[in-house]
């Protein structure tokens, strides 16, 4: 019997957990999305992913039960942005995602990929299993060339195609510039104590020299509100540098946008924030823990320092010194959102 009406739809990521980059994603792919498709959407905070689908029915995340009783009433399942196949956060995550696909397949449902990245996947046996689930799906698409490298080898039949991370797709913003220094940095076992001393007087040395205040944005309020505090209380941090700092929380991408239109350097660890305030044109320069940030730097050609291989701090200072005021080219962002269209392109083919 035919159908007589839209597919329903359930979008699955890590919603609703306080990190304004799966915020950002999810207004993205909310945005490729049919009006008139029933939707669901998995997320922990529920009140706070209404706001943005408030039409949509939440479903509890962190409830195995929910999320796979949800998959049995949708038509189309959509893995939405980020990297979920992986098991660097915990092995339990990867079972959780893997088990969705393996019964929306049995169930016969469309399984998309959107906007993905492809692992870490660090244990023998994630590897095997992500290998036998990707040929499940329907449709993938990727954010970077390892991932799409590694999904062609183990699925080479499977529809897909790349394209620069989904969020910069959102709409540019004027930057005003004239303000303070942002940072949005975040806890890492790539940093021990000597390496955070380095990134804290070099940032002290450009803060001084620009006479200006520094804003620690928590762009993952979990984990980055409390990272000023905790190197504080570990004697990391300059006097003067101390005295210059705040820790802001953000509640809306929104007031990311403000926080960022009007630095004179942002200093961003995390993809996101990266994308996002390079969206508004800031100057910037990049610290990387994870190679997603890398490839996002190089392709917005924005410096970037790797924590693993820190240069000195002479060396950071004089680096980000060059940057401050320096307004991005605005042609090469066109030309990675004209790019990044190519996700939506796919979802709207498959769904």
């Amino acid at each position: 019997m035919p159908r007589s009406g839209p597919a329903s739809l359930l979008l699955c990521g890590y919603y609703g957990e306080h990190n304004l980059g799966d915020d950002a994603l999810l207004q993205v792919l909310l945005q490729g999305l049919p009006c008139s498709a029933p939707l669901m959407i998995t997320a922990h905070d529920q009140a706070e992913v209404q706001g943005i689908a408030p039409e949509a029915r939440i479903i509890n995340r962190r409830s195995l039960r929910s999320s796979l009783i949800a998959v049995l009433h949708a038509d189309v399942l959509i893995l939405g942005g980020g990297s979920l196949l992986q098991d660097s956060t915990s092995f339990r995550s990867l079972i959780y995602y893997l088990l969705l696909i393996t019964l929306a397949r049995l169930r016969r449902r469309r399984v998309v990929l959107w906007g993905q990245g492809l692992g870490p996947l660090r244990r023998s046996m994630s590897r095997w299993l992500v290998r036998c689930a990707l040929p499940f799906c329907t449709a993938a698409s990727w954010r970077d060339q390892a991932s799409l490298r590694l999904a062609q080898s183990w699925a080479p039949n499977l529809p897909m195609c790349m394209a620069a991370d989904p969020v910069w797709q959102m709409q540019t913003k004027p930057w005003v510039g004239g303000g303070n220094i942002v940072l949005s940095w975040r806890p890492t076992d790539l940093l021990d104590a000597p390496r955070w001393q380095r990134l804290l007087q070099a940032l002290d040395s450009v803060a001084a020299s620009l006479d200006v205040s520094v804003c620690w944005m928590a762009f993952h309020q979990h984990q980055d509100g409390p990272l000023l505090d905790d190197l504080v209380e570990q004697k990391l941090v300059p006097a003067k540098l101390l005295a210059r700092s705040k820790t802001v929380i953000p509640r809306s991408l929104d007031q990311v946008f403000e926080l960022v239109s009007t630095a004179r350097l942002v200093l961003p660890m995390r993809l996101h924030a990266l994308i996002l305030a390079r969206l508004v044109g800031c100057p910037m320069a990049a610290l990387s823990y994870d190679p997603k940030v890398d490839a996002a730097a190089a392709m917005a050609q924005v410096p970037c320092a790797r924590l693993n291989a820190l240069p000195s701090t002479e060396q950071l200072s004089a680096e980000w010194m060059a940057e401050v005021d320096q307004e991005a080219d605005r042609a090469v962002i066109q030309r990675i959102q004209s790019e990044a269209s190519a996700h939506g392109e796919l979802l709207r083919r498959w769904i």
